[in-house]
């Protein structure tokens, strides 16, 4: 069984935040699928997914612990279905990734993401697949705005584009080797 997160902060003051842009391509991925994320639990909200093309189950989670706690979340879910860190994908921001690209990665460090810091923390381990969704950075802005701020004009469609590709790049990592999806989808896609 695999195990889809996206990360962010629950509450509408964070909605469409940089923040939050895993909970936004976790809601596309859901859109793909035609699956509503619907149920309540493991300080989440998820959805247990039957998909006929995955031949098994697998789970799309929003954990509600605000970003800095994610991983308890993400270990609560792990540990009640059994699902090994090796089977789980994780979907953030990422302040060294440019707007309109995305970057995947099948382990590392957190790059100091303290919602993937906590997940690692969790799980104790850094062997976890990600996807990430660049934000790019300000140097005139302090990150915390930054990131808790929404994009600007320019940055909103390359930012829309990158989340559309997100939600296909964890699809096709549903159904494909995780080594082939980055080969797939690693391409930077702006100049």
């Amino acid at each position: 069984m695999k195990l889809i997160v996206g990360l962010g902060n629950p509450g509408l003051e964070y909605a469409k935040t940089r923040h939050n842009m895993g909970f936004q391509a976790i809601d596309r991925l859901a859109d793909r699928l035609g699956v509503v994320i619907d149920r309540d639990r493991f300080d989440g909200h998820y959805a247990l997914v039957t998909d006929p093309r995955f031949g098994e189950r697998f789970i799309v989670l929003k954990p509600q612990t605000y970003m800095n706690l994610s991983g308890k979340s993400v270990a609560q879910v792990a540990s009640f279905f059994k699902i090994d860190p090796a089977d789980i994908i994780v979907c953030y921001d990422d302040l060294d990734t440019k707007p309109g690209d995305i970057r995947l990665r099948e382990k590392g460090s957190s790059g100091g993401h303290k919602g993937m810091q906590s997940i690692i923390d969790s799980l104790s381990t850094s062997d976890i697949k990600r996807v990430k969704v660049g934000i790019g950075k300000n140097p005139l802005i302090p990150i915390v705005d930054y990131v808790l701020g929404k994009p600007s004009k320019d940055e909103a469609p390359l930012i829309d584009e990158a989340l559309d590709r997100a939600a296909e790049a964890l699809e096709y990592a549903l159904f494909h080797p995780f080594e082939e999806t980055m080969s797939r989808y690693n391409a930077p896609r702006h100049g």
